[in-house]
């Protein structure tokens, strides 16, 4: 039997807490894997009870004790007695937060945990109290030991997966930040992830064009030419089902999904436009090329709407599912 996933409580002013408790609350009737909660015992009780769930806590001082005690409460590693403030975001907060992230993603790293499922964080308010980060993906992957351009976001829902090669950056700087070995490289970590945790042999990965209609042959824009068909070339050459560079806005139809894998796009909301309008509720912010399982509900911390009890607990038991479904492929390769 594997070891339970990992969920760090996110900060605990935002909608972590509440979604924690509802999705173990599914988690029988959701066929979820035993999970435990890194964060405060506390925050997690009094988020039920507002969110009107009856959800009884236990506190573990391990991972090992969660089998015990996952079939009738929520298991919380309890690492501060906070008040629960929903709404109210400060500084004691965000150091829960920071110590959950480190600690669940240590525990996950010594073999303790079988993955990492991370809590939206507010990375302003991380800030505050020492996080150098730009997210939480780049901490995972130093502590991981892995350079943050060879961890890579992948969105992933029941309708889509979706690969941004660039990321959070203004979108008037991502002509002069992609380069041909910037995607052959996300694109070949991708490729063997799917293959590791996905149990896709050999993915077929459709790649997207920068520019309308991928450029039409330098007409709209040389980058097409210049640097996304060199990638293709190389991944090919690599043994790689790769192919395109095509046309933004006609890769996501029913049609035309069907015929690869995941999408390989040049920028944010080339990727999450489609992955939302298809999978808003399902939709699992994963992490590729580490050494570890992680995956994160695609949502933030939302402090506008937490505790109303209004938050959706699906992204949270897809990142809950997503997570065991790929520790265990591992577990079994």
């Amino acid at each position: 039997m594997l070891p339970p996933l990992a969920l760090s409580i996110g900060d605990p002013a935002g909608v972590g807490p509440e979604l924690a408790a509802a999705a173990w609350a599914l988690s029988d009737a959701e066929a979820l894997p035993p999970f435990f909660v890194v964060g405060s015992a506390r925050v997690v009780a009094e988020a039920a009870r507002r969110r009107g769930i009856t959800v009884p806590v236990c506190t573990v001082k391990t991972p090992d004790e969660v089998a015990d005690c996952f079939a009738g409460s929520l298991p919380v590693l309890d690492l501060a007695d906070l008040p629960y403030a929903p709404g109210v975001p400060d500084d004691a907060g965000a150091e829960l937060a920071l110590n959950a992230l480190a600690t669940a993603t240590g525990l996950v790293r010594s073999g303790a945990a079988s993955a990492l499922v991370t809590g939206p964080v507010a990375k302003s308010r991380l800030a505050r109290v020492g996080f150098t980060h730009p997210g939480q993906t780049e901490f995972v992957a130093e502590a991981c030991g892995i350079a943050p351009e060879n961890a890579v976001m992948m969105l992933a829902g029941p309708s889509l997966r979706v690969v941004p090669i660039t990321v959070h950056v203004a979108l008037r700087a991502v002509p002069d930040l992609l380069t041909a070995d910037l995607i052959r490289s996300r694109s070949a970590i991708t490729a063997a992830a799917l293959a590791r945790d996905y149990g896709i042999a050999d993915p077929r990965l459709a790649v997207a064009g920068l520019n309308p209609h991928a450029g039409e042959d330098g007409r709209m824009g040389g980058e097409d030419m210049a640097i996304v068909a060199p990638a293709i070339t190389a991944l090919r050459d690599a043994g790689i089902e790769a192919f395109g560079p095509l046309p933004p806005d006609t890769m996501f139809h029913t049609e035309a999904r069907e015929r690869y894998d995941v999408a390989i796009c040049m920028y944010h909301d080339q990727a999450l436009i489609p992955l939302k309008a298809l999978d808003f509720d399902a939709g699992v912010n994963v992490t590729l090329g580490l050494p570890i399982v992680r995956t994160s509900p695609d949502h933030g911390t939302a402090f506008g709407i937490a505790g109303t009890g209004t938050a959706r607990v699906g992204p949270t038991i897809a990142a809950l599912r997503m997570a065991g479904q790929c520790a265990a492929r591992r577990a079994s390769a």
